[in-house]
This record gives structure tokens, C-alpha cells and sequence, in this order.
């Protein structure tokens, strides 16, 4: 079976950090384009960042440039989405994703195959 499990959200105040983990189980992490996407209340679904297949090379949203990094362990098989200088903003349920393509970039949510539950960050004084 091939599962995605996030997890390492929680509610923070701003300023402060989180680092989010996406576990896969069922297929080789490093052999898959992996992408982060968030959801905020009613709001659509937009993309935060994402990592390519085997050499790694990462990509950014504008708004989390600076304060957010990926990074992908294939040990663990496991990809992590460090998120430093929270925002209120910031708020929304993290989802990761995984896709067997190679792509310039994070790819159209239409094109990744395999979707985890999400976890909930909250950002809040």
C-alpha cells in the first residue's frame, strides 16, 4: 500500500518554529517529485513548497521564501518542511503530496497521485 502520514503540527505564537514531517510507507520517497500544499479557512488549497526526485533540488512560494525549508531523509523516507519566523498567516492544515515524475518546479495539484491527511498548524498570540 502506499501511505503518506504528516505530522508535527500544533499551535504556536508568532515568531516561533515548527518542523513538520511527511513519512511515506509502500514506495521509495527518493524516487518520487514531493510537494507541500496548505489550506487555510476558505481558502483554496495553494502550494508552499516542493522537492525533485533523487538530486533533491527545491522550490518555494513567494511567501514562505526565507523562513521555510525542505528537506528530504531516505533513510527515514521521509520528507520534512522546517518552518521558521511563523506567521498568523502561516495557519492552515499542511498537506504533503507525492507524484512519480520529474518536474522544473512543484507541479499542478492535478498531477500528484498520492495525498496524505494533514496536519493542523495554528499561529496565534
Amino acid at each position: 500500500q502506499v501511505r503518506l502520514v504528516e505530522s508535527g503540527g500544533g499551535l504556536v505564537q508568532p515568531g516561533d518554529s515548527l518542523r513538520l514531517s511527511c513519512a511515506a510507507s509502500g514506495f521509495t520517497l527518493d524516487e518520487y517529485a514531493i510537494a507541500w500544499f496548505r489550506q487555510a479557512p476558505g481558502k483554496e488549497r495553494e502550494a508552499v513548497s516542493g522537492i525533485n526526485n533523487k538530486a533533491g533540488r527545491t522550490y518555494y512560494a513567494d511567501s514562505v521564501k526565507g523562513r521555510f525549508t525542505i528537506s528530504r531523509d531516505n533513510a527515514e523516507n521521509t520528507v520534512y518542511l522546517q518552518m521558521n519566523s511563523l506567521r498568523p498567516e502561516d495557519t492552515a492544515v499542511y498537506y504533503c503530496a507525492a507524484v512519480d515524475l520529474v518536474a522544473a518546479g512543484i507541479l499542478p495539484e492535478g498531477e500528484y497521485d498520492y495525498w496524505g491527511q494533514g496536519t493542523q498548524v495554528t499561529v496565534s498570540s
